[in-house]
């Protein structure tokens, strides 16, 4: 009896951590869009919509993602997976653009970014999670396409908005991502199919680089 009331109150604190994260990051994805729109009604730049609209998809999938059959339970991975989910939403519009081409960056990244979610559908998730393995689409070619989307977006966004406190949240946001493919790989490894993919597919983010 005992056992099946801690398991009761296991499951609803992890729906509630659940829905804690996503009404946070439903609150963080509305203030950046707000000023996206705005940025993007003042000056015409399309980058800006795309942005909104693939950080759109991202909470949408978050938010209708599958059971997963492991999750970590580490908190380091939580802090981690979390903070470089949302640091990114601290990237504001600036009227400096040293290399305003870079924009079509954004949008690079972007298709990348779509054609990687689609490719995961309800597989998506936060936290380091096992759960359905995709290997079909970009992830044939490397194991975490959605990174590497997320490289050729935040570089070009901030080619195109230069400012210190982009600067800041770029260095920081690479850094998080780097660290969250360490501890995301050593967490799905445990997974017997997992490591195969590992072997077939020897690149994580960028061919023949990394």
């Amino acid at each position: 009896m005992n056992g099946a009331i801690m398991n009761l109150a296991a499951q609803c604190s992890s729906r509630l951590a659940q829905a804690l994260i996503g009404a946070i990051m439903a609150c963080a994805w509305l203030y950046f869009a707000v000023l996206h729109v705005r940025a993007f009604d003042a000056g015409g730049n399309p980058s800006y919509l795309v942005f909104c609209v693939t950080e759109t998809l991202t909470a949408v999938l978050f938010l209708v993602r599958s059971a997963p059959v492991s999750v970590s339970p580490d908190p380091r991975d939580w802090a981690l997976a979390l903070g470089a989910t949302f640091l990114p939403f601290l990237f504001l519009p600036s009227a400096s653009a040293p290399v305003p081409q870079a924009a079509l960056l954004v949008v690079a990244g972007a298709l990348v970014q779509l054609s990687g979610m689609l490719s995961l559908n309800r597989s998506i998730g936060v936290v380091p999670a096992l759960r359905v393995l995709k290997t079909g689409g970009l992830y044939r070619i490397v194991r975490h396409p959605l990174y590497a989307s997320y490289l050729l977006t935040f570089s070009g966004y901030l080619l195109s908005n230069w400012s210190p406190r982009n600067l800041i949240v770029y260095l920081l946001s690479m850094a998080l991502l780097a660290a969250r493919i360490g501890r995301e790989e050593a967490h799905l490894a445990r997974d017997s199919d997992y490591r195969a993919y590992m072997a077939r597919v020897k690149f994580r983010v960028l061919p023949f680089v990394f």
